[in-house]
């Protein structure tokens, strides 16, 4: 996967002695090997566990059902699922360089990365427009956006993702029109899925449009999380108090809204390259090196790890459930309707 070079010719083995037509496997030493699979497996733990935890804790704390958090739980099953169906597969073809799983499942694993992939993009578009609602107006929010709503959009993103991956990749109409370009040649041991120029078009534009309008309602959020700030801060200089109802709850939305914007740049960030290579690469004839595929799909899978991070990091309501769940509390006791706010 990391290699900074490209292998001589008589480092090079094929991937199955005995079938023509196989790919070529590069061969890595054993400390080399033991160091990927040590990285990418605790990369692969890191984000099945962290993942895994959300959901626990979002689905099993009364408390933590709101329309906000059955969103990000959706979006970490996206994350959980990624790891648990496409990581593992994905950690051995890095390394070993070959993928040793068959032409029918290589197709359906790449199948499931645009799935979750799209899945965190709607749930993240969702999300910012729920932060819009609840920083705009706090006091509304509750009426406007309720746990229907929320289930409602939760539908929408994981069927508009479904739909686009299933019907892209087993029809046939991602690879259609490439067929002449001897780089797309498949081979015995080699999982490459390509897409046309029009697929790649479309697929770009159901990237980026969300993200444009993530972008938008998060600088909305700033601008009125701003002016509430201040006038909360001239209230409070005027009555000497601001510690009412109104006022906590504009904390926490903005609080919500700011630890949220934090997780739609960071998605931004890591998966920008790959897509960035996947629009290239069409116009370079699928020329790209696979280290430097293997290196920015690797950058995009950590990012899947780095949601739950940053609830660990910015939630008091996500460390308590933890400390409960690593405990086994919810085990021995009833612990469903504890308090896990009080901190907010």
């Amino acid at each position: 996967m990391m290699d900074s070079a490209f292998p001589e010719k008589e480092d090079l083995q094929y991937c199955f002695e005995d079938i023509n037509g196989s790919c070529y496997k590069i061969t890595r030493s054993p400390a080399l090997r033991v160091v990927l699979y040590f990285v990418l497996g605790f990369l692969t733990i890191l984000t099945v566990g962290g993942n895994l935890m959300v959901i626990i804790s979002i689905t099993y704390f009364k408390q933590l059902y709101t329309p906000t958090n059955f969103l990000i739980a959706s979006l970490a099953y996206a994350d959980f699922s990624l790891g648990l169906s496409v990581l593992p597969f994905s950690a051995v073809r890095s390394i070993e360089t070959c993928w040793f799983f068959g032409e029918t499942f290589c197709r359906f694993h790449s199948c499931l990365v645009a799935l979750f992939c799209y899945a965190s993009i709607f749930n993240l578009c969702f999300i910012s427009v729920d932060r819009f609602v609840a920083v705009n107006d706090p006091l509304i929010y509750p009426l406007r956006f309720t746990v229907p709503v929320s289930g409602l959009f939760i539908a929408v993103a994981w069927a508009l993702s479904i739909l686009y991956s299933f019907s892209v990749f087993y029809t046939g109409a991602n690879d259609e029109g490439v067929e002449e370009s001897k780089n797309a040649l498949p081979c015995a041991g080699k999982c490459q899925i390509t897409f046309n120029k029009t697929w790649v078009f479309i697929s770009s534009l159901l990237y980026f449009i969300p993200f444009l309008t993530m972008i938008v309602l998060y600088s909305k959020i700033f601008q009125v999380a701003k002016q509430q700030a201040r006038m909360i801060e001239s209230m409070s200089n005027k009555t000497q108090s601001s510690d009412n109802y109104s006022d906590r709850v504009g904390k926490r939305e903005r609080k919500a809204a700011k630890t949220l914007g934090i997780a739609v740049v960071a998605f931004l960030v890591f998966w920008a390259p790959y897509c960035m290579c996947v629009i290239t690469d069409t116009f370079l004839d699928y020329a790209t090196p696979p280290f430097v595929v293997d290196i920015v799909s690797w950058l995009a899978y950590s990012n899947s790890a780095i949601n739950p991070l940053i609830y660990s990091f910015f939630y008091a309501w996500f460390r308590k459930a933890m400390k409960v769940i690593v405990s086994c509390k919810i085990i021995m006791y009833d612990c469903s309707a504890m308090n896990l706010l009080s901190e907010w």
